[in-house]
Formats: structure tokens, C-alpha cells, sequence
């Protein structure tokens, strides 16, 4: 039936763009771009029964997707990602978990860059770049390789082992910079505007938060026909995620098919939490973290580009956010190894640990149906330290 996009659109000043040339972001506002769609014509041409006869995955939400021409979709094959229940003891009542661990990369990246990779290639682009911790970085090599595009991946040296190998592995330029992610970004930038590559960056470009808006699409799509999650707990680093599920409950209900959005709550690590901070002191954007600090490498941001429409995000929920320790990652971890047979990134532990704070504090009802975000899976993880040079995990 093909998509319903009508334009891209600046949240803070309001100017439109053509969603059928390259863009990037706004540079007057340093705000992502968000793409607009006929709402009222899906309200006439989508129902819940036309989504039901397509194949599973994210592409069958086609008409609320920015891709126009079909024959330009990049795919590795994306499925639709298991959603889990795990059992409670006593008053905990356990929560659902959502495993994007199985995606082709292994991370909740995939469904991003499918969606960016795919853009490019549809408006002609053959040069991409991005900086990234490890999942990002990976997930581009691959589906750009795929696509036949050139990749250039900018890594701080500290990322882990694993993201580097598998970004060789698909053939991309890895560029290896000192320090984190935000060095990382400058040096794409650089490169960005002394070679012509198009920019990836996180919200610096409006597609790869359309990709992640299918996570919220396919958790109304997997819970229809109850009331869905009353709180979503999400690992946030750069929050392309938290923007993404935002948009697509905004979009849900404008079509009358929720009447409430669940409460968004960011999970971060202690070592680096600017979106908590900025919550807890009721900002409208972030401080940046000088030295950001913590196991999870997909929660290094100290400074989430864009931040003003994350925090928003989280407060038109009417969410909050919680900071957690890295011991308290490793620990939730494990227990969900032992506990569930799933095997999850650190990532993924900072938002179990966090749930388990928001029980503790009242956040969280007796009786709410809580989901966790699972970004990705175990084996993205470099292990954790121990005095003898071995993995305690």
C-alpha cells in the first residue's frame, strides 16, 4: 500500500523538509527531525487485520515507515523478537521481557540501521559513517554491506573486543579514536565533512529512531487484546530508543487503537546518567558527564545529542528515569541467566536492576504490567574483570 510520510519536521522551530532528499538534523535548533505521516488517511486505509496478513518483523508496519520504494529495503532477515514472561517470587509479580537480542546483529541496532541503510540507499547515498560503543557500529558494517555502501565506523579504543572483530569482519573502515563516544562523534563529524559520507550519528539523521519506532509497534502489536505494559523500562545511552517507542504510542493512539501511553522510564548507569540527572533536577536538557564511567559501553553518552525531545519523551508518559551501580548490572545479569535461560548485555541488566529500584521506591504499582527492554544479547558483552585476568561471570 506503501507509506503515508508526509514530510520531516523540526519539533522545536517547526520547519519542514522533503523527506525525498538527504537530510541530516536541524542545525538552527540542534534538534532531531521527526517524520510526519497522514495520520487521518492511515485512520482510513490501516487496520490491525491488514498487519495480521503480512509476514512478521518489523517491515509490516510499511505504511507508518519512512521507506517509499519497496525494491530499496535492506534486510537481513529481522524478525519479529520473542516477548517473555518472567516469573516472579512472592510479591514480585515478574515482567515481560522483550528480546531484540535476537535480531541479525544481535542488538536492538539492527532495527535502526535496516531502517537508516535502507533510507540511504533509496536517496542515492553510497558513503555512511557513524560513531559508535560497539552495537551501532556493528549493525551499520553489516547492512551496509549488504547494501553495497561504503561504511566508516568511529570506536573510542575501549569498546569491546567483540564489536571491533565483527566490524572487520564485514569489510567496514574502523577508525579507532581515544576517549568516548562524543570524541568518537567529533571525529565522524570531521570525516563526514571532508569526504562527503553521510552522517549516521545518533538523531543526527531522522531514520534510525523510525527503525526503533517498530519496538513499540510490534509491543502493541504482540499485547493486543489485553490493556499492553503500563511501563516500559529501556537501557538508554544516545535514546533514539525511548524517542522511538514514544512516537509510535503517539501514533497508536491517534489512531484510536490505545487510549493511554505506557510510562517510559530510562535506565542508566551511575558512572553515566545525564537523561536521570536532567529528570531529577527538571531540566529540559542535559549537563554533559566530564568522565563517564561504566561497564555497559552502549550507556557511555555523557551527552545525548538532542536531549530536549528525549526528556520530553519521557515526561508526555509521564515516566521518570533511575540510575543503577555496575555491580548491580552483573549481578541482575546473572540472575537472569539462571532464573530465565536468557542470556543479556549489560545494557539489559542496568534496566532490570532498575526496575527492581523502582519496586523498591513505589515507582512501579503492585499489579503493573512492567516490561524490560532486552537491547541485545550476552555474547555482544566483553567480560567483566577480575584480579586474575579472567571472566568472574
Amino acid at each position: 500500500m506503501g507509506n503515508l510520510l508526509l514530510r520531516l519536521e523540526c519539533p522545536s522551530c517547526k520547519r519542514a523538509w522533503s523527506p525525498r532528499e538527504p537530510v541530516g538534523h536541524c542545525v538552527a535548533c540542534s534538534r532531531t527531525l521527526r517524520a510526519i505521516y497522514d495520520m487521518e488517511a492511515a485512520k482510513n486505509r490501516l487496520s490491525v487485520h491488514l498487519w495480521d496478513s503480512r509476514p512478521p518483523g518489523l517491515w509490516r508496519f510499511e505504511e507508518l515507515l519512512p521507506l517509499e520504494d519497496p525494491s530499496q529495503k535492506v534486510s537481513l532477515g529481522e524478525v519479529e523478537t520473542p516477548l517473555l514472561r518472567v516469573a516472579g517470587n512472592g510479591p514480585d509479580r515478574g515482567f515481560l521481557l522483550k528480546l531484540d537480542g535476537v535480531l541479525p546483529t544481535g542488538s536492538f541496532k539492527a532495527r535502526g540501521m535496516a531502517m537508516a541503510v535502507s533510507r540511504a540507499r533509496e536517496l542515492g547515498l553510497r558513503k555512511v559513517a557513524v560513531p559508535s560503543a560497539g552495537n551501532a557500529g556493528v549493525a551499520l558494517a553489516a547492512y551496509a554491506r549488504r547494501a553495497g555502501l561504503e561504511a566508516t565506523i568511529f570506536l573510542p579504543r575501549d569498546s569491546p573486543g567483540m564489536a571491533r572483530t565483527q566490524i572487520q569482519l564485514y569489510g567496514a573502515r574502523l577508525e579507532e579514536v581515544a576517549g568516548h563516544i562524543g570524541d568518537a562523534a567529533r571525529a565522524c563529524r570531521e570525516y563526514a565533512a571532508q569526504t562527503g559520507a553521510f552522517d549516521l550519528s545518533t538523531l543526527r539523521e531522522p531514520y534510525r529512531a523510525q527503525g526503533k519506532k517498530t519496538m513499540g509497534l510490534e509491543i502493541f502489536w504482540q499485547t493486543r487484546g489485553s490493556t499492553g505494559p503500563d511501563v516500559i523500562i529501556y537501557p538508554t545511552g544516545g535514546g533514539t530508543g525511548i524517542l522511538g517507542l514514544a512516537w509510535a504510542f503517539e501514533e497508536l493512539r491517534s489512531l484510536g487503537w490505545i487510549d493511554r501511553l505506557p510510562r517510559l522510564y530510562a535506565a542508566q548507569s551511575e558512572g553515566c546518567g545525564p537523561v536521570v540527572e536532567a529528570l531529577e533536577r527538571h531540566r529540559t536538557r542535559v549537563s554533559p558527564v566530564p568522565e563517564p564511567r561504566t561497564l555497559a559501553s552502549g550507556l557511555r553518552v555523557p551527552s545525548p545529542f538532542s536531549s530536549e525531545d528525549i526528556l520530553a519523551a519521557i515526561r508526555l508518559t509521564q515516566g521518570g528515569g533511575v540510575c543503577v551501580s555496575d555491580e548491580e548490572m552483573v549481578k541482575e545479569v546473572r540472575s537472569l541467566a539462571r532464573r530465565a535461560g536468557v542470556w543479556a548485555s549489560w545494557e539489559v541488566g542496568a534496566a532490570l536492576a532498575g526496575r527492581r529500584k523502582l519496586l523498591e521506591t513505589g515507582a512501579i504499582e503492585p499489579g503493573e504490567t512492567v516490561l524490560v527492554y532486552g537491547t541485545g544479547a550476552g555474547w555482544l558483552n566483553d567480560p567483566t574483570p577480575t584480579s586474575t585476568g579472567r571472566s568472574d561471570f
